[in-house]
């Protein structure tokens, strides 16, 4: 009687210290194992008592994932279960983003002819206006295009005087005919070469009804849209290639918002919808609409949505971080009681209950951790993303924080 005494103390004291194995050997279901005899008990006994500290730490990952009552903290607690149930919830969506250019109005500023910088104006944060001459450039080929239009205009003088002669004889005289065409030919020929040197004059902005003053041996490159200066590529006497970047513009009176929304939330977005947007560095909020929506997923599970801000002036920096927030419609959703979720450092979770089952004549209820994603959260109900796997009527509604700290004091107790 004495040794089975002492087992049985042996028995209890691993039972406590192994409550994760002990959950795995008994059965969920309700089974009672308490008819096992004192000879299979001392049995168990010796096999656990082999056990050495290495398998006690093997077991740690596994309990801190369940947690277990008595039918007295049961009772105390008042748990009670339920399930995932379909409610309309209408929320708000909180985002994070940052001003940005459109393409449209991000200007690379460059010139179609390389050249020596003899001036310029640019520096970075500068407003340039559209037409504004920006930079001055020196290159001989400048002067030899010029010089070539106005030899070319001078020859076409003379080309269409001849021309107009040699019409008059090859009516007369059939022998003359040959002359005239040829001449009509050299006419038009030479046309052609002074418009083809028009247009290049055209690209360095040299008017060439102002050539008759005299030739240019710089060219003034303009700013083709007015924009803050961003970027600044020249400087004095430094020689630039033909279309080499020479500074950038950004219009920013055309800034718009981009959000970065979760994937999770872009069903109840729309094209149109308003949104509040506040900037870093303002206290009040501006109003926004979404233009577009994108259609490529960040590998952190976000999407770009970008939006056109109802007001904006050029005085906005491209970059600037701001946070925003949509008020959406009623929406079907899976939902659970506000109580049902826990939070653990920075993870949410419910407890699901594992049945019962009898230990040594007494009734014990496991319950395991599982971890969810939540959405909108509205009148004392939270959006749910549970696993498939969660069975009906086993989600704890009530009572779940107990059995956090239950099951937080159960880990406390096994560290010693």
């Amino acid at each position: 009687m004495k040794k089975h005494f002492l087992t049985y103390l042996l028995l209890s004291g691993l039972m406590m210290a192994f409550p994760a194995c002990k959950e795995k050997a008994d059965s969920h279901e309700g089974h009672d194992h308490s008819g096992h005899s004192h000879e299979e008990a001392s049995q168990e006994g010796h096999t656990h008592g082999e056990h050495d500290h290495h398998h006690e730490e093997g077991h740690s990952e596994h309990e801190e994932e369940e947690a277990e009552l008595t039918e007295s903290q049961y009772k105390a607690i008042n748990v009670m279960l339920g399930s995932v149930e379909s409610r309309s919830l209408s929320g708000v969506i909180q985002a994070t983003g940052s001003l940005v250019m459109p393409p449209q109005q991000q200007i690379s500023l460059s010139f179609p002819y390389g050249g020596i910088v003899r001036s310029t104006t640019l520096l970075p944060g500068k407003w340039v206006n559209k037409g504004e001459t920006v930079v001055t450039l020196e290159n001989p080929e400048f002067i030899t295009l010029q010089q070539e239009y106005l030899e070319a205009a001078s020859q076409l003088t003379y080309l269409e005087q001849e021309n107009r002669r040699q019409d008059e004889l090859s009516r007369e005289n059939v022998a003359a005919a040959k002359v005239f065409q040829r001449t009509n030919s050299e006419l038009k020929t030479l046309n052609a070469r002074l418009e083809g040197l028009k247009q290049r004059l055209g690209l360095l902005n040299i008017n060439t009804n102002a050539l008759g003053k005299g030739i240019r041996r710089t060219v003034a490159v303009v700013a083709p849209a007015s924009g803050y200066v961003t970027h600044v590529n020249v400087n004095m006497g430094k020689a630039i290639q033909a279309n080499e970047m020479l500074a950038e513009l950004a219009d920013t009176r055309f800034v718009q918002a981009e959000l970065n929304i979760f994937e999770k939330d872009l069903s109840r977005l729309k094209i149109g919808q308003q949104v509040h947007v506040r900037l870093g560095n303002e206290s009040t909020d501006r109003l926004a609409t979404i233009y577009l929506i994108g259609r490529e997923i960040s590998p952190e599970r976000m999407v770009k949505v970008l939006c056109k801000l109802s007001q904006t002036n050029r005085n906005l920096v491209p970059g600037t971080y701001l946070t925003a927030h949509l008020e959406t419609g009623g929406t079907q959703v899976k939902t659970l009681p506000d109580a049902a979720v826990v939070r653990s450092g920075d993870k949410q979770y419910i407890f699901v209950s594992e049945g019962r089952h009898n230990e040594e004549g007494s009734v014990h209820y496991p319950f395991k951790r599982v971890e969810i994603r939540t959405g909108i959260s509205q009148n004392g109900y939270v959006e749910v993303f549970p696993p498939a796997d969660v069975k009906a009527n086993t989600i704890v509604v009530k009572g779940a924080y107990d059995l956090l700290s239950v099951m937080n004091n159960s880990e406390h107790g096994h560290s010693h």
